[in-house]
């Protein structure tokens, strides 16, 4: 990037609509309020879990199988405050939807805040021309019950701008997780 690198993501956010809901600044709290902060940073944006989770559960003895996955796995809840179990995980989203240019390349990673605490976020990079909310994979790696907040921030997005577009895209690929709305489970 030959430009001011916060800069190109409020231009490319705002232009391109790659990022919406976008938040031009880093929001954190103040006071009283405290916030796991989320916006555009020095390098990337961080991003917010939106209000939706599955949460793991092995209540049918199930197996996990990507390619036969059943969601009786999952207790689907819709709640400010997701409380995912010892050694467990849980599914999300994000709040916000990405329109990545077919230029770019994305890698997500986990905030340092949670990973302090035993929180593993795991995300997949965001291709050249995918679109969608990201689907976020959130281990609790300890042995106690580990709180996640909606509508703050849980994981950071890195981009990468080449110096020409890719021959093949994720869209020109046509994707098996474009434009997904929501959490999206896995498919084959």
């Amino acid at each position: 990037m030959s430009i001011k690198p916060d800069y190109w993501i409020r231009k490319m956010a705002i232009e391109k609509r790659m990022i919406e809901p976008f938040a031009e600044a880093q929001v954190r709290g103040q006071g009283e309020k405290k916030v796991v902060s989320y916006g555009v940073s020095s390098y990337g944006y961080d991003v917010r879990v939106a209000d939706e989770f599955k949460i793991f559960t092995n209540v049918y003895n199930s197996i996990i199988d990507p390619k036969n996955f059943t969601e009786d796995s999952f207790v689907a809840v819709k709640r400010d405050i997701c409380i995912i179990p010892p050694n467990s995980f849980a599914l999300a989203r994000t709040v916000e939807y990405f329109r990545i240019p077919r230029n770019v390349l994305t890698i997500c990673l986990g905030k340092s805040t949670y990973a302090r605490c035993g929180i593993i976020v795991n995300v997949t990079p965001f291709e050249p021309e995918w679109e969608g909310h990201v689907t976020i994979e959130i281990s609790n790696t300890t042995p106690l019950p580990a709180m996640i907040y909606a509508f703050e921030g849980i994981a950071q997005v890195i981009f990468f701008e080449a110096d020409q577009p890719c021959d093949v895209s994720y869209a020109d690929r046509k994707g098996k997780y474009m434009k997904q709305q929501g959490i999206t489970l896995p498919c084959v």
